[in-house]
């Protein structure tokens, strides 16, 4: 499974640095607080790049998160266990 989500990364790489070299076209671009003339190639790999970036970072805080959470049910997970287990051994009390 590795070896494919590798194989998806290079393969995505090649395809924006293919479609970089194909477009050297300088094209004017609005964002929000100015505009700016840029090559089309740089414009490409400045978005893709930072997509790939916010990409893993939310797809690492989410696995963050989900791994202190499972750490956090299997410690009260056996806790519950030392408990049960000490019910089972102690002589009811009358």
């Amino acid at each position: 499974m590795k070896i494919i989500g590798i194989v998806l990364l290079v393969v995505s790489f090649l395809v924006a640095l293919a479609l970089g070299t194909q477009n050297q076209e300088v094209v004017n671009f609005n964002y929000l607080l100015a505009q700016g003339e840029f090559k089309l190639s740089l414009l490409l790999g400045i978005v893709f790049g930072t997509g790939f970036a916010l990409g893993w970072l939310i797809c690492g805080l989410l696995y963050l998160k989900a791994k202190m959470s499972a750490s956090m049910l299997r410690k009260q997970v056996n806790k519950q266990r030392q408990e049960l287990d000490k019910l089972r051994t102690d002589p009811v009390k009358e």
